[in-house]
């Protein structure tokens, strides 16, 4: 781990009250002084009495009137100044002050008031060489920086990446106040910002041993303890949450950490909670969307990322998102739009690339993956998957000059992956190149030996180049992975007669068929089903019953027809019958492995 959480980068830093220490009682003027400029003296005094009795307005105006009669005396800059940014008008402030060092840089008020306007606009590179300036006059006098100033020069001096001389400032204001649980976390979080993770852990737990409810302290521990790759980061993550249930950023910070550490099931009620705190919050709904799209609640994840899209239309990564869901719940269509504008938004997207090519293969636009895919190579010319899906798409498109090459790249480019050499071996045996079709599927098969089918095309091929012992193997793997399956059989009986085994062929033959019986009889029952089931929709009852009970003429073990003859059975009162039936449905549906739909 790298970097922190951004809360974790950030101290917690209080608003500093601004300074008014104008140095004089009144304007400075000789015995000579205009009319203007007495009455300018009149209208200061008059704005620092106002400001001594806390009425801002009144302050701000006699000082307004002050520059407006001598713009020339830097004063009534620095007291105007003063006065806008403490009514929080920053950027008035800002420049009052900076016309009153303009015409007086030893101002120290000026100097300060502007170094901590700058502070607190963000401003930071303005307010740490003016910080510095009232460190060194304060030192010259024998004095120090006030606490709040000293906090605020601190987090500027972070702010510009001088973090040992922040941490040094934060020491010198704790030494001042008295430590407190509250600046042995800032410290810590200083610490953490230069990657100083023993120092930092230390701040942290003596916050907590201070304070141990402090949940902002058992947040950034767990940060720091996973840095270090020790103890349980998710333990202080949690006990944060727990600590501070209602604030929402917390819960947001907490919860994105756990999702990221791979603990969906914690960080998803986390998560949730912090959009019910927060249901405006773009960045909470977000989190808790990825978190459903990783846990199968996709449906939930496009409802929070539709409102996402909707308060950020520019956000790219949860458009791509977005589109992938609507994919996902096989509603490409809806999910095209959304690609194109987050491919809109960031053109450099790969994987906005890759998403939109996937959704047009999912609405059988195939040219359009096709182009997709081409924009999505030019990006990332050496990844395997996009080689593989290029040529995927131009196989589709029954182009093989083209889809070769790109496959072949995607095998040379990754020889772990099984799925290029698979899809060539297939195009090899189209194109009766069957050497090359061979060894594409014993490549394929080595590194991924469950493919029944890739077995039963691979005993095809060895059939065709009259390899009869390798055929026969094969076919036997695909006959074994499978078993519901007649063409492996007929494969083997014709590889079988070769060898000379008729008896053998024979009895490959007849399971062939059987099979073949087997399946077109399950055909048969799933349309009389279908059928039963319109008559029963239709009220005709007694004729939807004969619809089923064909169905399992033709196949006694079809237990969806067992639930709609329970069901219809039920109409006619006959309530013993449609228990039978039901539990027959559930015990063939226990013997195929597959869950019950029976009640």
């Amino acid at each position: 781990m790298t970097s922190l959480a951004s809360p974790m980068r950030r101290l917690r830093f209080t608003n500093c009250m601004l300074l008014f220490s104008f140095g004089v009682c009144g304007l400075v003027f000789s015995q000579q002084a205009s009319g203007n400029l007495q009455h300018a003296d009149g209208d200061f005094r008059a704005g620092v009495a106002a400001l001594n009795g806390n009425d801002l307005k009144t302050a701000q105006q006699k000082f307004e009137s002050v520059v407006r009669l001598e713009p020339g005396i830097e004063q009534g800059h620095s007291a105007l100044g003063a006065v806008l940014v403490r009514e929080g008008h920053w950027a008035a402030g800002i420049g009052e002050l900076e016309k009153a060092l303009a015409i007086s840089p030893a101002d120290d008020a000026a100097q300060l008031n502007l170094a901590l306007a700058y502070a607190e606009t963000g401003a930071h590179a303005k307010a740490v060489p003016l910080f510095a300036k009232a460190e060194a006059a304060a030192k010259a006098r024998n004095s120090h920086l006030p606490v709040q100033t000293l906090v605020l020069y601190a987090k500027s001096l972070a702010a510009v990446g001088q973090i040992d001389s922040a941490i040094a400032r934060m020491k010198e204001a704790a030494a001042q106040t008295g430590e407190t649980a509250g600046m042995h976390d800032d410290i810590g979080s200083l610490y953490a910002r230069r990657q100083d993770w023993p120092h930092a852990e230390a701040e942290f737990d003596q916050a907590i041993r201070m304070e141990p409810n402090f949940a902002l302290a058992h947040l950034h521990l767990g940060f720091v303890l996973q840095a270090e790759q020790k103890g349980d980061p998710a333990a202080e993550w949690t006990e944060a949450c727990t600590l501070a249930p209602n604030d929402a950023q917390i819960l947001l910070v907490a919860g994105k950490a756990l999702a990221d550490a791979g603990q969906d099931d914690k960080a998803g009620p986390i998560l949730e909670r912090a959009v019910r705190l927060e249901p405006h919050s773009s960045a909470a709904a977000y989190a808790l969307a990825l978190v459903y799209q990783r846990t199968d609640r996709v449906a939930d994840a496009a409802e929070l990322l539709k409102k996402v899209v909707q308060a950020e239309p520019r956000n790219a990564d949860a458009l791509i998102n977005l589109g992938l869901a609507l994919s996902q719940l096989h509603r490409a269509q809806e999910g095209v739009p959304y690609l194109q504008r987050a491919i809109a938004c960031d053109p450099s997207s790969l994987t906005a690339h890759q998403d939109l090519a996937a959704a047009y293969l999912q609405v059988d636009q195939v040219a359009n993956a096709v182009t997709e895919l081409r924009a999505a190579l030019k990006l990332a010319p050496d990844s395997p998957k996009v080689h593989y899906d290029l040529g995927v798409a131009y196989k589709l498109q029954d182009d093989a000059a083209d889809a070769i090459p790109q496959l072949e790249a995607a095998a040379k480019l990754d020889p772990s992956g099984y799925e290029a050499p698979y899809v060539l071996g297939l195009l090899y045996n189209q194109a009766a190149r069957y050497d090359e079709s061979a060894q594409e599927l014993e490549t394929s098969l080595k590194l991924h030996s469950q493919n029944g089918d890739g077995w039963s095309t691979l005993g095809n091929v060895y059939l065709k180049l009259n390899k009869l012992p390798e055929a026969a193997k094969a076919l036997r793997n695909a006959i074994e992975q499978l078993p519901a399956q007649s063409d492996p059989h007929l494969l083997l009986a014709n590889v079988l007669i070769q060898q000379g085994d008729t008896a053998g062929a024979a009895q490959e033959r007849k399971i062939a068929a059987d099979l073949m019986r087997a399946h077109m009889n399950l055909q048969r029952a799933q349309v009389a089903t279908n059928s039963g089931k319109s008559l029963l929709a239709e009220g005709k009852v007694a004729d939807a019953i004969v619809e089923f009970r064909n169905a399992l003429a033709f196949d006694a073990k079809y237990a969806e027809a067992h639930l709609e003859l329970a069901k219809a059975l039920d109409k006619q009162g006959k309530t013993k019958e449609a228990e039978a039936e039901r539990a027959q449905a559930k015990a063939l549906e226990a013997q195929s492995g597959e869950p019950s739909s029976a009640p």
